[in-house]
């Protein structure tokens, strides 16, 4: 199996082994559950669907409680499907997926959803410096964008353009982050840096490719 959907916890430092406090951020992954094995006959594809995290059955569709009972476990908060696995350690239906599936040492991507800022304009979200001086007059330009475009042609904005919007709440990989330390005990991961998201937040990890 070369992933698994976990919990971010928060951030913490630890000392490798030459002694350099590295910052790392705690993910608690697993144990996820394999609730549906799909393959190229039956669905027109491979992959492997883990769940995680419990939820009450009152929150649950008779639909997801239906999908979870044949699995023989109870409903879950996070469904994924991951499609890419080696064939000699392939899971089965049933089967539990732990933090074992990673080594020390080892690179791994990280998923997740960026932290939401709401509606920005382009000082914050695009780190423009605002038209510039205050003079002739110009006493609300200093955030401004400033111009946007010609006159008759393009007579339209072109994609793409710089401007405010919505900042964040975004699906951000950060790709070749290395384990740091591995709690099996607790389902706990220590990768290195920082992992997009709140501290509660859902994250996918996958084996670097």
């Amino acid at each position: 199996m070369s992933g698994i959907i976990g919990k971010k916890i928060g951030m913490t430092s630890i000392f490798d082994a030459s002694g350099k406090n590295q910052p790392c951020t705690v993910i608690e992954a697993g144990p996820c559950h394999v609730t549906q094995v799909k393959t190229r006959e039956t669905d027109g594809y491979e992959a492997i669907q883990l769940a995680y995290d419990d939820k009450k059955e009152k929150h649950s569709t008779k639909a997801e409680m239906g999908h979870f009972a044949k699995a023989g476990i109870t409903p879950k908060r996070k469904v994924v499907e991951f499609t890419r696995f080696e064939a000699e350690n392939r899971k089965k239906f049933g089967d539990v997926v732990e933090v074992d599936i990673f080594i020390e040492g080892e690179y791994v991507d990280v998923v997740g959803i960026s932290k939401g800022k709401g509606f920005q304009g382009v000082v914050r979200r695009h780190g423009f410096s605002g038209v510039g001086g205050t003079t002739h007059g110009q006493h609300n330009r200093l955030r401004a964008p400033g111009s946007i475009g010609a006159s008759s042609w393009p007579s339209r904005v072109f994609k793409g353009m710089r401007m405010a919007g919505q900042m964040g709440n975004k699906r951000v990989k950060m790709i070749n982050l290395q384990i740091l330390k591995i709690v099996k005990e607790k389902n706990l991961i220590l990768v290195k840096g920082a992992v997009p998201g709140a501290n509660g937040s859902y994250v996918i990890i996958e084996r670097w490719s």
